[in-house]
């Protein structure tokens, strides 16, 4: 099975799990419709909740994810949800194979207790809830920059031909000192989301990955890059010539970002 798609996902905030006015929930639920018919052998999600030092993969060996809770001061509810998705034991080793022979790693660790953080469960129950699918999460290196998460992804592409759906799971604007409910949007985080739907449309990956001098407000929308390395990733694994799609935009608490991209690999010949 060949996906010729890979995606970022604005998973923000965790009450995405049930608040029923958020239309990205909406969205993540008629995902199966209206964005991807096609059922993946299995699924990798980088998730920004998980910063490593060196990439890391959940390497769970059969045993389902653990729902991993890592919110505080939430509704209890969101305490008792549960996405017991299948690890994926083969995916990981795949993974693991695939970055150290790219040469974009030196060195990729393995993670045998460690479940699915709320970057990837949050979507995904949304997404597919009956959590049949093979789940494998990645971490990001926050110290490391977005050209080496664009060759992370360059290097999965791979992944694509056979079966898997390669997710990042992130934010497109993500800076907690700035959320309050509000009317309207405020002026810095429309201006910096604009640029980035204008970048991708407009295949301007480059000025992406070096969108610390490239776009307007890029560390009021970033204070740290966690949640926008995903993309990064995500942009790579689809390739140079990929075509981007915005599949979903809406806000939220004033500056918070909801818009997912699709990413669509060029017809080979």
């Amino acid at each position: 099975m060949m996906m010729k798609q890979t995606f970022f996902i604005s998973h923000g905030s965790p009450t995405l799990s049930i608040d029923e006015t958020l239309p990205a929930r909406h969205f993540l639920q008629s995902w199966k419709e209206t964005i991807f018919p096609t059922i993946p052998t299995s699924i990798l999600v980088i998730s920004a909740h998980w910063e490593t030092s060196v990439p890391t993969l959940n390497f769970l060996n059969n045993r389902p994810n653990d729902t991993i809770y890592d919110f505080y001061g939430f509704p209890q509810s969101m305490y008792e949800l549960k996405y017991p998705a299948p690890g994926a034991p083969q995916l990981a080793k795949r993974v693991k194979d695939i970055l150290l022979s790219s040469g974009s790693t030196k060195q990729v660790n393995e993670d045998t207790k460690r479940g699915l953080d709320h970057g990837a469960w949050v979507p995904l129950m949304l997404m597919y809830p009956e959590a049949q699918i093979p789940v494998c999460q990645l971490s990001v290196q926050p110290h490391k920059d977005a050209a080496y998460h664009y060759n992370i992804g360059k290097a999965l592409a791979p992944l694509k031909d056979e079966g898997v759906l390669i997710i990042g799971s992130g934010s497109a604007t993500h800076n907690l000192r700035h959320l309050k409910p509000q009317d309207g949007v405020v002026p810095w985080a429309m201006e910096f989301d604009t640029w980035l739907k204008e970048a991708l449309l407009n295949g301007r990956y480059e000025d992406v990955i070096k969108y610390e001098e490239k776009a307007p407000h890029a560390k009021v929308a970033h204070p740290r890059p966690e949640h926008f390395y995903p993309l990064h990733v995500a942009m790579g694994a689809a390739g140079v010539d990929a075509k981007a799609k915005l599949i979903h935009h809406s806000w939220s608490l004033g500056s918070l970002s909801y818009a997912s991209y699709q990413f669509t690999s060029a017809p080979t010949s």
